[in-house]
């Protein structure tokens, strides 16, 4: 069986989208989101509801405390003995998400590239990560290739020296590059592709919605719970800038924008991620049920 990846933009739809195709194709979900897998983040994750989920079994979502580092090393431990057991049942696995280089994980063999490994270059940037931190070394990262530093925590060390290692080696970006060897089963994927300004606007919306709904009471419960503010969730749009209103304070307006501004950035990078992807089929925007039903002729090949 084939494996559907629902993938594209934040706030473009994406979990509507899955849920009924699995309806109709017998799939189960994989969450690909980096803020999803952990507890608590509720709000300003968008994390689906009972509701939203329509009764289809969902994996990879509050599997992780808030306290706890998680990289796509981890992802992939996790969640690839998942996608063998949806594929050995007769289902259809869909991973649904945004974090390309989780979804990366699952549908290719590596992710490391074609490109050849350089012991000296490894040893410059892991003595610069003993020396300065891990800060100091993503900062490198975001000075040559900021798509892949946006979509790499500082914590996943591994993944950042080899984002810089080739880098020096072929002087791209691996961000430009596709890497992501041969696919480990046969898939297709899409995407609805909004006009940049309507997705725009269901960024602003979700914004609205999230701080309505209490995002803010949300992480200010994190913090007093005992999640530090440089924990890797905290990192996460939306919750690193309401921490910064909680510590500075501020107008609550600009901390909106300011989430707004982040939020459509972060679209722009994933989009351009995504428009690389092998057997991506981009959708027009429509009732899910009319999008699902083209989703399922593209699965079945008709």
């Amino acid at each position: 069986m084939k494996l559907l990846a629902v993938c594209g933009a934040t706030a473009s739809g994406k979990t509507a989208l899955a849920v009924e195709c699995a309806k109709r194709l017998g799939g189960e979900i994989i969450s690909c989101d980096a803020l999803l897998i952990y507890k608590r983040l509720n709000i300003g994750t968008a994390k689906p509801t009972p509701e939203e989920r329509g009764g289809i079994p969902h994996y990879m979502i509050d599997i992780a405390e808030p306290t706890e580092s998680f990289s796509v090393s981890d992802f992939e431990r996790l969640a690839l003995p998942i996608v063998e057991d949806i594929l050995s049942r007769k289902k259809t696995p869909i991973l649904c998400g945004g974090t390309g280089f989780y979804m990366n994980a699952l549908l290719f063999q590596s992710g490391f590239g074609q490109t050849p490994a350089s012991k000296e270059i490894r040893q410059k940037y892991e003595a610069l990560e003993r020396a300065e931190g891990r800060a100091a070394l993503h900062r490198e990262l975001e000075k040559v290739d900021p798509e892949s530093a946006a979509l790499l925590h500082e914590n996943d060390v591994k993944r950042v020296i080899r984002a810089l290692e080739i880098f020096e080696l072929t002087g791209k970006k691996k961000s430009e590059q596709r890497d992501g060897g041969e696919p480990r089963y046969p898939f297709e994927a899409v995407a609805f592709d909004y006009p940049r300004e309507v997705l725009y606007e269901r960024i602003e919306r979700r914004v609205d919605r999230m701080l309505q709904e209490g995002l803010v009471r949300e992480v200010r419960a994190l913090l007093e719970s005992g999640v530090p503010e440089n924990a890797q969730c905290m990192q996460g749009i939306g919750y690193k800038e309401v921490v910064e209103f909680l510590k500075n304070g501020g107008l609550h307006s600009t901390m909106s924008d300011i989430i707004k501004q982040n939020t459509r950035n972060y679209a722009k990078r994933q989009l351009t991620f995504f428009k690389k992807m092998q057997n991506l089929h981009w959708l027009a925007p429509e009732e899910v049920s009319a999008a699902a039903e083209k989703v399922c002729e593209i699965y079945d090949g008709r």
